[in-house]
């Protein structure tokens, strides 16, 4: 007993420790008010567009993967329907896939603007990620029914298409259920 009150107190002052230099790291007005600037250093655009396209290729096959693993499967095996087994937990699961989908298709969208090619094939596609905003939250109360689901597999299609047509080619990669909280 004695061991775990310990490292309770030493959690609690490691986060208050952390809090405190998160907020004396904020320093808004006080390195301005100094006349210092940072200004980042330029990559090359080959740079820019290598990293552009491994950014875009990652994010979207988190995105993809974890569509199929949480929302697009369980609701094919009929794991959403009133009186299923295993429904709440789901449903859990797959209102934070949608989540975390979205977070990640927004990213990929922002990757893809450092490669002109992959900006071009990806920007019609941004309504489309828009309207996944609140998928989360309806699958998450189980409110999601088949359109919802297909729009899902809709746009996620669509940006593996976009990103094969501009030369990155998007591979679903399940994220861990960790990444999905986290």
């Amino acid at each position: 007993m004695p061991r775990t009150v310990a490292r309770g107190v030493v959690a609690l002052l490691l986060s208050c420790t952390l809090l405190l230099t998160t907020a004396a790291c904020d320093g808004d007005d006080a390195a301005q008010s100094a006349g210092t600037t940072v200004t980042p250093t330029s990559t090359s655009t080959f740079e820019q567009q290598k990293l552009a396209k491994t950014r875009f290729v990652a994010n979207a096959g988190l995105a993809a993967g974890a569509a199929y693993q949480w929302i697009v499967k369980p609701y094919r095996a009929g794991k959403f329907q009133k009186g299923a087994d295993g429904r709440t937990l789901a449903l859990v699961k797959a209102g934070l896939a949608g989540a975390f989908t979205y977070n990640r298709l927004k990213a990929a969208v922002n990757n893809a603007k450092g490669d002109p090619l992959l900006s071009k094939a990806v920007a019609p596609l941004s309504a489309g990620i828009e309207s996944l905003k609140d998928l989360g939250t309806k699958l998450r109360k189980g409110e999601a029914g088949a359109a919802d689901v297909g729009a899902f597999e809709s746009v996620i299609n669509s940006v593996k298409g976009a990103g094969k047509s501009a030369g990155a080619e998007v591979v679903d990669k399940v994220p861990s259920a960790s990444q999905l909280g986290g």
